[in-house]
């Protein structure tokens, strides 16, 4: 509320945070994703390795098109997580703690686990 009583209206399409900010919820993110994804990767390596026909079930659930887009976000996740992660660490040193050398290796960040994740993708693909 303001100081004369009246409410605030709070569009919250029109914020934007800033990049360090997109990176660090998206850290945060992907590591609820990694976490819950555990069960899922734990759950096929159980079929792969029970049986040849069980073995024969994952490659073709992991071959699918959603199999292939949940594997390539997966690998997002993990590589965006630790491209951030590398970013916290070294923050922790102070390195990157001004603002422009925190947007910096936000946006390196960013655009590592982007990057890491495409050619990983196309050395799978090849």
């Amino acid at each position: 509320m303001t100081r004369q009583g009246r409410p605030v209206f709070l569009d919250l399409r029109k914020i934007r945070f800033p990049l360090n900010a997109v990176v660090s919820i998206l850290h945060r993110i992907t590591g609820v994703f990694l976490i819950l994804s555990i069960p899922v990767l734990l759950w096929l390596l159980d079929h792969s390795l029970a049986s040849p026909e069980g073995f024969a079930r994952a490659v073709a659930i992991i071959q699918h098109p959603l199999g292939l887009a949940a594997l390539a976000m997966g690998l997002w996740w993990l590589l965006h997580h630790l491209f951030a992660g590398i970013r916290y660490m070294l923050m922790e040193f102070g390195i990157g703690e001004d603002r422009e050398g925190s947007l910096r290796t936000a946006r390196d960040a960013l655009y590592a686990g982007l990057l890491a994740t495409a050619l990983v993708w196309l050395g799978l693909i090849l």
